[in-house]
C-alpha cells in the first residue's frame, strides 16, 4: 500500500473545505434537485443528508475545495439513482411507482402548466431529467454539468437537446 505524502499547501487546501457552508448555501437547491429526481420530500432530504454526512466524512480526501459543491451534486444525484434502483427492484413484482399525490394547498399553489411539465419531466429518461434539472433549474454551465453527471460537455448539450425535444413532444408542443 502507497502512502501519499501532502505537502503543506494542500494539507490547509483540503482542510478549507467548509461542508458546512456548502450545506448552508445549496441544501434548499439540493432537496429540490432530488425532490425532482425521487418524486417525495422526506426521501429527498435523506439523499441530501446522507450526501453531505459522506461529505464531511471524507471531507479530508477532497482535493480540490473549488469541486466540493460539484461532488455533493454527484453524491445527490447518485444517491437518488440508489433509491430509483431499489424501488424499481422492490415494485418490478407489485406496483408500479406512482408519483405522491399533490396536496390541495400545493395543487393551488403548483399552475397546471407546472405540473404538466413536471409529470412529463418524471417520463423522461434518468440522464435527459438529471440534465436539464441541472441546467434550468441550477442554472449550470455545459461544463459544470458534465463534471456533476461525469460525462462530456457534448454529451450534456446532445441530452439537453433531446430532452427538450421530448418533453415538447410531451407537451404537445412544435418542437
Amino acid at each position: 500500500m502507497e502512502v501519499e505524502l501532502l505537502t503543506q499547501q494542500e494539507a490547509l487546501a483540503r482542510q478549507r473545505v467548509d461542508v458546512a457552508s456548502i450545506f448552508a448555501e445549496h441544501h434548499v437547491g439540493l432537496v429540490r434537485l432530488a425532490l425532482i429526481m425521487v418524486g417525495d420530500r422526506a426521501t429527498a432530504e435523506d439523499v441530501v443528508q446522507e450526501a453531505f454526512t459522506r461529505t464531511h466524512a471524507g471531507r479530508g480526501r477532497l482535493r480540490d475545495a473549488d469541486k466540493a459543491l460539484a461532488y455533493v451534486r454527484s453524491a445527490v444525484l447518485n444517491g437518488c439513482r440508489s433509491v430509483l434502483r431499489r424501488r424499481a427492484t422492490v415494485f418490478r413484482r407489485a406496483l408500479p411507482y406512482e408519483p405522491p399525490v399533490w396536496s390541495a394547498e400545493s395543487a393551488a399553489l403548483l399552475g397546471e402548466e407546472r405540473r404538466e411539465v413536471l409529470l412529463a419531466l418524471r417520463e423522461l429518461p434518468r440522464r435527459q431529467r438529471e440534465a436539464l434539472t441541472l441546467r434550468y433549474y441550477f442554472d449550470l454551465a455545459d461544463q459544470e454539468i458534465a463534471e456533476t453527471m461525469g460525462v462530456g460537455a457534448s454529451t450534456v448539450r446532445s441530452t439537453i437537446a433531446r430532452g427538450l425535444a421530448a418533453l415538447a413532444r410531451a407537451l404537445g408542443e412544435d418542437a
